[in-house]
């Protein structure tokens, strides 16, 4: 790589790495240091013991986890702990019932859990994949078919268009070799390979005398030493990378697990507490062990875990129908808590299809409609469709891209399909969109070669047509088109001066001439050309690409475009896509050091000519600044950052196995704009998570201290733990599955991110859950005596206390659908799962105090009018005090 060596680079010394920096020295070299032949290639003995030495050309397979060993982490967690800790010490006690309802809540949860989140990490097998080709090899003078799997350095291999480039090779001889390496580079484009040595600190999109494992032929043939194979290949080091990058906790999962963490601490100190004052008042240690276990199950929220992933699932629901698959739930949340989009261009930003945007003939500049290779659009001169047979040098000049070209566009699905080179499909279909789709038939060819920068062709009416580089092309020219058709001398400077300005705007432009009728032309010694004009080109950014960008930043998320391309196309598309600034290069990134690295990141929109280390870099470096970050993609290059970051959003129709299997979300339109619509559900649904926080924490609260103040007094507990569990996986789970459906507000897309640093529960909510769970606690433990002092008995009494949590809970809902403003009726009618949970907790608490066998489960007892219209009153109260201190702490319009 450029610069010095990456820390990952000089780590890794894999068995087949051949020499280093074969791209600096001449095949020859390479061929002798490998111990191998340009011409004849190894001896098959010699490779036979290579094969032994270095092991077979294939990627390192990764470890998986079993099911049976994702089932049972389903159970590492603090809060787990202590529930099988109290199941355990409940059936110790002898009450078997309850210590298999809390096992049952446990399962019930772990089985949610590894349903919902379990995951294939199939990642490292899709590379695998890639490279299980067949290769043509050269040993002893004689070609022959072998499994890339036999390949060793020093193989001398045979490419041809069409297939898949088996190892990392030092092209020796090619012949019109042209390779798509987007997949590994990020360059849209195919690139043409030749055997003159490069610079040593070229770059390794700017090697054109390398051909990398995995990338394609598209064009040409030509022959290459094997200079490293399986892990030591690039696209190995990425497979190490992979498997480098840690898949990180995502915001959600990190505050949960803080908030497992001190809850756990709290209840074991607070369940210990009560223990110990208990014993000291001198009450009988099993019923002070019953009283902490109920205390333990009390304050756990059993339920929070089964309604985040609920709520998660909804998210998932919504967001497949806005074009968004999400791979691993949490995911959904992360979106919504992200500061920073690092998206490729390739296919993400742009349509990876290359499109005429501009011809340049007969000194007029005509802007060419319509992306894609589909035939729909026009030419448009001063913004007026032209006719082609009355600008007959436009004519000559899309003729002559259609006769100088191998390219073909089919249907297929609906859809144009390119057959052959990207540059000469956008050529064929520049052509077509004029209605041009046939041209004399070609007698002879001249393939295209880096050195000679042009291809040309002889048609059976004399003709030869010519494109190329418009600096070479110029050079065979001394006459050009007019308007009218007619020869006159070549204007150099202008079309020069053109052509820097086309390019200036990201565009590539190719130049078209021809000769005059000619018998028996020789194609290695052209005669003086005509120039008949310029065409130019661009992978044209998506349609709604520059909202979408627009979006995000009004959502104040930074969006960064990190691509493997050439600085001043990426500077182009990043000014179309609204995306200014300097631009920012692999070499600058390499220059680097680890300590300035975030805060270049943190000011730079676009990056340039980015290799898969520095993009990973470039990601680690923005979120050592705290920064949320989701990273698009689509290519082998993209997957350890998509890996690595807190959320990868892969592409579905043209992404690699690979990116797909890396990320946690993936695109099924590989439309950026779907982005903006995942981002809005992911900030919704963690909207919705906190408000389910905030109406179900106070349960938990309440339930522990009504327990606590009854042994602190040494009166009877006035609820038991399976009329603890009854509550938290009743109550909970009913009241609580209206905040998964709860629709988003209006302004969700108007307010910059939420920072990540944030606690999970802010001050004012939590002012807010202690007020609550304070008036719970009166008024469950008030009533729980008052009953029992007019004539109740305990298990009437403690139905009492299960049925004040309960409604009150019910009334608090309301409150809860909105942090600032009320929301009664209208939230029935927004979403009618609120009327259908608050219908349905009635006719389970209901079943619960005057179903017999309830009773029995349950210890419950049924109950009089009186006690239900004590109960309403009290969470009537509950509801109008919390109205009370929302609009006491609602913050003001600005």
């Amino acid at each position: 790589m450029s610069g010095h060596p990456s820390q990952t680079e000089t780590a890794r010394k894999p068995a087949g790495r051949g020499i280093p920096a074969p791209h600096a020295r001449t095949a020859a070299q390479v061929a002798a240091d490998l111990g191998g032949d340009v011409e004849a290639g190894l001896a098959v003995p010699e490779a036979a013991a290579r094969l032994e030495r270095s092991g077979p050309n294939t990627l390192p397979a990764a470890p998986r986890r079993g099911p049976a060993v994702r089932f049972l982490l389903q159970f590492h967690s603090p809060l787990i702990y202590v529930l099988l800790v109290s199941a355990a010490i409940t059936a110790l006690l002898g009450d078997h019932v309850d210590a298999a309802v809390i096992l049952g809540v446990v399962i019930v949860n772990a089985i949610v859990g590894f349903v919902q989140e379990s995951r294939a990490e199939n990642a490292l097998a899709a590379l695998v994949a890639m490279t299980q080709i067949n290769a043509t090899v050269v040993r002893e003078g004689t070609s022959r078919v072998v499994s890339s799997t036999e390949l060793v350095p020093g193989d001398l291999v045979a490419l041809e268009a069409g297939g898949k480039v088996p190892a990392d090779l030092r092209v020796v001889h090619a012949d019109d070799l042209q390779v798509d390496e987007s997949a590994l580079t990020g360059e849209s484009a195919p690139v043409s390979k030749n055997p003159s040595v490069a610079a040593a600190e070229a770059v390794l999109a700017d090697r054109h005398n390398m051909a990398y494992s995995g990338t394609l032929v598209t064009r040409g043939g030509g022959t290459g030493i094997v200079t490293a194979t399986g892990a030591a290949t690039e696209l190995g080091l990425i497979h190490h990378l992979v498997g480098e990058a840690t898949a990180v906790q995502t915001p959600l999962t990190r505050k949960i697990a803080r908030f497992s963490k001190l809850v756990t601490v709290a209840i074991l100190g607070l369940a210990a507490l009560t223990f110990l004052i208990g014993v000291l008042r001198g009450q009988p240690a099993t019923e002070m062990l019953t009283a902490a276990v109920a205390l333990a199950v009390g304050a756990i929220p059993e339920g929070l875990p089964a309604v985040v992933t609920i709520t998660l699932a909804f998210g998932v629901a919504r967001m497949v129908r806005r074009n968004a698959i999400i791979r691993r739930l949490p995911a959904v949340e992360t979106l919504g808590s992200t500061t920073v989009i690092c998206t490729d261009k390739t296919g993400t930003l742009t349509e990876n299809r290359m499109t005429v945007t501009t011809v340049a003939a007969g000194g007029h500049l005509l802007e060419v409609t319509g992306t894609g290779y589909g035939p729909d659009g026009q030419l448009l001169l001063a913004g007026q469709p032209v006719d082609v047979d009355v600008h007959p040098a436009l004519r000559a000049t899309l003729v002559a891209g259609l006769a100088c070209n191998d390219a073909h566009i089919v249907p297929e699905d609906d859809e144009w399909k390119l057959v052959g080179d990207p540059t000469e499909g956008a050529l064929v279909t520049s052509a077509t969109k004029a209605g041009i789709d046939t041209v004399p038939a070609r007698a002879k060819t001249l393939p295209f070669a880096s050195e000679r920068q042009y291809m040309a062709t002889l048609h059976e009416d004399g003709i030869v047509y010519v494109k190329g580089s418009v600096e070479r092309v110029l050079d065979l020219c001394d006459t050009q088109l007019d308007a009218h058709g007619a020869s006159r001398p070549l204007d150099h400077p202008a079309v020069t001066e053109l052509t820097g300005a086309l390019g200036r705007q990201g565009l590539r432009v190719l130049a078209f001439a021809r000769s005059e009728p000619t018998a028996g032309a020789d194609l290695n010694a052209l005669p003086r050309l005509t120039l008949l004009g310029l065409q130019a080109m661009h992978d044209p950014p998506r349609p709604a690409a520059a909202d979408a960008v627009h979006a995000c930043q009004t959502a104040g998320i930074q969006v960064k475009m990190i691509t493997g391309d050439h600085a001043e196309t990426a500077a182009a598309i990043g000014t179309r896509i609204g995306l200014q600034g300097e631009v920012m290069t692999g070499p600058d990134i390499t220059a680097c050091s680890d300590a300035d690295l975030p805060d270049a990141a943190e000011r730079t929109a676009v990056f340039a000519r980015v290799s898969p280390e520095q993009k990973l870099r470039l990601v680690r470096a923005l979120q050592s600044r705290s920064h949320v970050i989701a990273m698009t993609g689509d290519g082998v290059n993209d997957a350890p950052a998509l890996k690595q970051a807190d959320i990868g959003v892969a592409m579905g129709r043209g992404g690699t196995e690979v990116a797909k299997e890396s990320a946690d979300m993936i695109l099924t339109d590989d439309d950026f704009a779907s982005i903006e619509a995942a981002v809005e559900e992911g900030r919704g649904v963690f909207d919705n998570l906190v408000k389910f926080i905030v109406w179900a924490l106070p349960a938990n609260i309440g339930l522990g201290l009504v327990l606590v103040a009854a042994i602190v007094i040494g009166g009877e507990l006035p609820i038991l733990p399976v009329q603890v569990l009854w509550l938290n996986m009743t109550a909970i789970l009913v009241l609580g599955l209206p905040f998964a459906l709860e629709p988003h507000d209006d302004d969700i897309m108007h307010r910059p991110p939420r920072d990540p640093s944030l606690p999970l529960i802010t001050r004012p909510l939590m002012a807010r859950i202690l007020l609550v769970s304070a008036l719970l606690l009166a008024g469950a433990f008030g009533l729980f005596h008052w009953e029992q002092d007019h004539g109740a008995s305990l298990a009437e009494a403690r139905t009492i206390v299960v049925n004040v949590f309960a409604v009150t809970l019910l009334t608090y809902l309301f409150n809860c659908l909105s942090m600032h403003r009320p929301m009664l009726w209208k939230a029935v009618r927004r979403n009618p799962w609120v009327g259908a949970g608050a219908l349905a907790l009635i006719a389970i608490q209901l079943l619960y105090t005057y179903a017999p066998v309830m009773n029995d489960l349950f210890r419950s007892a049924p109950i009089d009018a009186g006690a239900w219209a004590r109960i309403t009153a009290m969470a009537v109260l509950a509801y109008a005090l919390v109205e009370l201190a929302k609009r006491l702490t609602r913050p003001t319009r600005s």
